[in-house]
């Protein structure tokens, strides 16, 4: 899907540096601040941390990314979007010793002014923000010459590509419902730093299943930034700024009115994780009508009632927890709350995925428990048959079978105590 933008830019000579810069008209953009209102995400905004931090990142010449590209060859492309494209690529660590480093190279179209700004944008972020749960910028290239600008990313290569991928690609083994949870939570947890624990509010605005990459362990990681914004002050409700994002991934009410606020983070949220029950997209224009759009679709599947496992992914069957699906379907339905300010925090989003995941495995060990048992005390058919009279035989089976109603019995209570105990209210 595609990103849309109800904001046109002007077009403005770019003027030669070695370093990314931002002027006054753009530290507000990307602060999400109209400087005339005196509105600003904190006492130091993201340009004033970033003058901090820049000497964390590396700045690479165009030659050196080219060469690590191949001459940004095709072979070595992994990914294309409205940016640009992404190379896979290596590079010399620094100092030049040591083994090279396996990177991820986005190149900005040349004839994209909104790339530019989602360029410095993402500088900008990514060398203020880090978290486990966020993808890594280890620098950039900006050069302006005859040939054009030339403006580069290059970021920790992230091999196992994103939560798209391996939710709708065929070519991909689908993903198992553990895995799914570990990723929408750690999704989560990297929303929750940006809104609630880094040093300045951060508000994504483009969280997507393709912004979430996965790492060779699946860890999932945000990726991006270009469209992120500050948060607004203590006082302000939100950040007022022109509609930008994915097609049915924004929350209505930005759309509607252009006020931008973590819980626009939230909704987006609650998108993914139907998307990760049922292994749809949020448009499918392929599909029925009926069906097309997501949100409208799974209206049709409640939690709570008897028709909800028709909505899940069909790859799942045998692997997932009922009673963990429903609770992961109540928290997406509270993430696309038609109130924002009744949708949840993302560290509230946190906690019960963490519930959720706790109750999924404790069911699926008692589930287990209940099977080893059986297997512990197997009934054999032909245990002394010939020793034994009709009459022996039929009592010797029943008593097993009592036997095993009792431990099957026991575990069930146990499971249904489990359950009520970590219940979400």
């Amino acid at each position: 899907m595609s990103c849309f933008s109800y904001f046109k830019h002007k077009t403005r000579k770019l003027r030669q540096r070695s370093a990314p810069e931002l002027n006054d008209r753009e530290k507000s953009l990307y602060s999400g601040v109209d400087r005339s209102s005196g509105s600003t995400a904190s006492p130091r905004g993201i340009p004033e941390l970033y003058e901090e931090k820049a000497h964390n990142l590396r700045v690479f010449s165009y030659l050196e990314l080219r060469h690590a590209t191949n001459d940004f060859s095709r072979l070595f492309k992994i990914g294309e979007g409205g940016f640009g494209s992404v190379y896979k690529g290596t590079i010399k660590p620094v100092g030049g010793k040591g083994d090279p480093i396996l990177v991820a190279i986005k190149r900005l179209n040349q004839d994209g002014l909104q790339g530019h700004k989602q360029w410095l944008a993402e500088v900008q972020f990514l060398g203020v923000v880090e978290h486990p749960n966020l993808v890594k910028l280890l620098g950039y290239c900006a050069v302006d010459g005859e040939r054009g600008i030339q403006r580069l990313l290059v970021y920790e290569f992230m091999s196992n590509r994103s939560l798209e991928s391996h939710l709708f690609n065929k070519a991909y083994d689908p993903l198992p419902w553990k895995r799914r949870l570990e990723i929408a939570l750690g999704a989560a947890q990297g929303l929750a730093y940006l809104h609630e624990e880094s040093e300045v509010q951060v508000i994504y605005r483009d969280f997507k299943c393709s912004n979430v990459l996965l790492d060779e362990n699946f860890m999932p990681k945000l990726s991006d930034f270009g469209l992120a914004r500050e948060g607004p002050i203590a006082g302000h409700t939100h950040v007022s700024t022109a509609v930008m994002g994915t097609f049915g991934y924004a929350a209505p009410d930005y759309i509607q009115t252009g006020h931008l606020t973590t819980k626009s983070d939230v909704w987006s949220f609650g998108v993914v994780l139907y998307e990760i029950l049922t292994g749809r997209r949020a448009l499918e224009r392929n599909r029925p009508k009926p069906e097309q759009k997501l949100l409208e679709w799974v209206k049709l599947y409640p939690p709570e009632s008897k028709k909800f496992v028709l909505l899940m992914d069909p790859r799942l069957i045998g692997q997932y927890s009922i009673y963990g699906a429903q609770e992961l379907a109540k928290l997406a339905d509270d993430c696309l709350h038609k109130s924002a300010k009744d949708r949840p925090t993302t560290s509230q989003v946190v906690e019960r995925l963490k519930q959720i995941i706790q109750v999924s495995e404790d069911e699926s060990s008692i589930e287990k428990s209940i099977i080893d048992t059986s297997d512990d005390d197997p009934l054999d058919p032909e245990e002394n048959l010939d020793e034994s009279t009709p009459s022996e035989s039929w009592t010797r089976r029943m008593a097993h079978l009592a036997k095993l109603g009792e431990r099957v019995e026991s575990d069930s209570r146990r499971k249904f105590l489990i359950l009520q105990s970590a219940k979400v209210p």
